[in-house]
């Protein structure tokens, strides 16, 4: 249902266009060849004061219609979310975030939503799916984050708002590596989605052809059970109706219970629309201290 796939396709090694240094982290900018088709710009953000080795962060960042921030979200932020960079400094995660295809400097037409409606129909002409290669390109994200020497591979977790929530729980069920999965505003199911008639508030990039014949969403977020889960979710969001976030939920929890570890999912809708409220950062940061940070010496 993803499409093809390039799993053939070998990665070349990483081209580092530029190491900086800032006050508490050197920040690395990379070109990482991961599919084949196209380049794509990363940014690697390693702390000066972390574990060695290190837990490891896979930032995806948000759709908003900001065709142009891609992976610079990490470092500025949106008002919806501020941002992750000093965070992921100051609990010592090494830290990855990519351009998705058809943002940041993958962003290839003026118009940034005509670029993203082309590659989806160019693909789905060539019998790929624009969704499945978003996911392909974070799964190889992953790979390199994990090959890093600064990095524990037995850490690794992903965070991501709206279209990095559902890149997120998405990746997290496809791959047993990610020991943590952390999502913001877009755990949806599809079905309440279909009864709310807010499908147009999920971008095209959204949709998987034949998903609705096999799976809804509580099947694949089953596939993370029982590694630690978070998804934090606005009330008033179009995007997540309530009913279909405390279906999901409804769902995991006895799974979890099963196998005595109920306290590592919590998903929990908060009095907001589609914005990162502080109540949910104060969370996403005790999850991180819980499951990422607090293990190992800091060198």
């Amino acid at each position: 249902m993803l499409g093809d796939l390039p799993w053939q396709h070998q990665p070349a090694k990483p081209k580092v266009l530029s190491t900086e240094k800032h006050e508490g982290y050197t920040l690395e900018r990379l070109i990482l060849d991961l599919n084949g088709r196209e380049p794509v710009p990363a940014l690697l953000l390693i702390p000066d004061k972390r574990q060695t080795p290190a837990p490891g962060l896979l930032y995806i960042h948000w759709h908003g219609g900001m065709y142009g921030l891609g992976k610079e979200q990490l470092l500025r932020g949106v008002d919806a979310q501020p941002a992750y960079a000093p965070v992921c400094v100051e609990k010592g995660l090494v830290t990855l975030a990519i351009d998705s295809w058809c943002f940041g400097e993958r962003k290839h037409e003026s118009d940034g939503k005509k670029g993203e409606e082309d590659t989806f129909k160019l693909m789905l002409w060539k019998g790929q799916v624009l969704f499945g290669m978003m996911m392909f390109d974070e799964f190889r994200a992953l790979d390199y984050l994990a090959s890093r020497p600064e990095v524990d591979p037995q850490r690794l977790g992903t965070l991501g708002m709206s279209m990095g929530a559902t890149k997120a729980w998405w990746l997290a069920a496809l791959d047993p590596r990610l020991h943590l999965c952390l999502d913001v505003c877009c755990l949806t199911d599809y079905e309440e989605l279909i009864k709310a008639r807010a499908l147009s508030d999920h971008a095209i990039f959204y949709y998987v052809p034949s998903l609705l014949k096999h799976f809804q969403t509580a099947d694949i977020n089953e596939l993370i059970v029982p590694r630690p889960r978070l998804s934090v979710n606005g009330r008033q969001d179009p995007l997540t109706p309530p009913l279909g976030v405390e279906k999901v939920r409804n769902h995991l929890l006895p799974l979890y219970r099963e196998y005595g570890k109920e306290a590592d999912c919590r998903i929990e809708l908060f009095e907001a629309a589609h914005v990162e409220l502080p109540e949910m950062r104060k969370l996403i940061l005790e999850w991180m201290d819980r499951y990422l940070a607090k293990t190992g010496s800091v060198g």
